[in-house]
């Protein structure tokens, strides 16, 4: 099957891992350098991704790995399955690109994967997407999320000017899980124990019940979906904001596995969408 006409090729990048390090009980960090991160660049987004590709290479797989003809000479089943991660760091003098992953034992693929590799190991990846940093001309920034978005929110905490005001939200299991965050006096991080409680369940009370600065909000809120969908319409429709100061995401939803939520994602999202239209027609926002 000949590659559609005028479909740009993607570039498959092999990382090498060259460390790996528990940040806490459930992160873990991975380093990937080596000569397979030759064309790997990023354009400073705090929240860039790339697709990471599994299985990992073997011994003896030949590269450069051409995902578009392994597509389309192979049956769907053997197609490399991805997995959607932040770059937490990216260092293009050194070309070492650090990665975070939520570990939970032994299921799943990323996190299982990152709680095996040792130095060495090899590790395909697509990207980087990704189009949110902090905007310098906003008065004030809110940032909310669970563990899945700790490193795009470390990351933002990081981009920030020395003397920029922030409210910081971040949910985790315990306190155990806390990072340490960077930024100036006026970044404010709250950090949310929810233990057995589900996810969430303490993000959007918590951000309800901020008094809100004056001044224009630029605000980032990520994790899983049904938290999301529902500080988005806090956002929106409580607090009128307007689309275009919100980076808003589902990165993941309770019940589904990466592929079942990015395949059902779009339609969820024009759920969403819809909701939020007819709150705001009548309210008359």
């Amino acid at each position: 099957m000949a590659q559609q006409q005028g479909r740009r090729k993607r570039t498959v990048h092999t990382g090498r891992v060259e460390a790996v390090e528990r940040l806490t009980p459930h992160m873990l960090r991975v380093v990937l350098g080596g000569e397979g991160l030759s064309a790997f660049s990023t354009e400073g987004h705090t929240d860039s991704y790339v697709k990471l590709l599994f299985p990992p290479p073997a011994p003896g797989d030949p590269e450069p790995f051409d995902l578009e003809r392994v597509r389309a000479e192979r049956p769907r089943e053997e197609w490399p399955v991805t997995r959607t991660y932040t770059v937490r760091a990216w260092d293009p003098d050194a070309r070492l690109l650090t990665l975070d992953f939520v570990h939970h034992g032994d299921t799943g693929l990323a996190g299982v994967w990152a709680a095996n590799a040792r130095p060495g190991d090899r590790l395909r990846f697509l990207g980087p997407g990704g189009a949110y940093s902090p905007d310098p001309d906003a008065d004030w920034h809110l940032m909310a999320g669970d563990e899945s978005a700790l490193p795009a929110i470390a990351a933002a905490v990081e981009g920030l000017a020395p003397d920029a005001t922030a409210h910081v939200f971040v949910e985790v299991s315990g306190p155990e899980e806390e990072h340490r965050l960077g930024g100036g006096e006026g970044v404010h991080v709250h950090w949310l124990h929810r233990g057995e409680r589900g996810v969430g369940s303490l993000l959007v009370p918590a951000v309800r019940a901020l008094d809100f600065p004056e001044g224009r909000v630029h605000a980032f809120v990520h994790g899983e979906a049904s938290f999301v969908r529902d500080l988005r319409r806090l956002l929106r429709v409580e607090h009128g904001l307007p689309k275009e100061r919100l980076s808003v995401s589902g990165y993941w939803r309770l019940g589904r596995n990466e592929d079942g939520w990015q395949a059902s994602k779009a339609e969820w999202n024009r759920g969403v969408e819809a909701e939020e239209e007819a709150a705001l027609t009548s309210s008359g926002g």
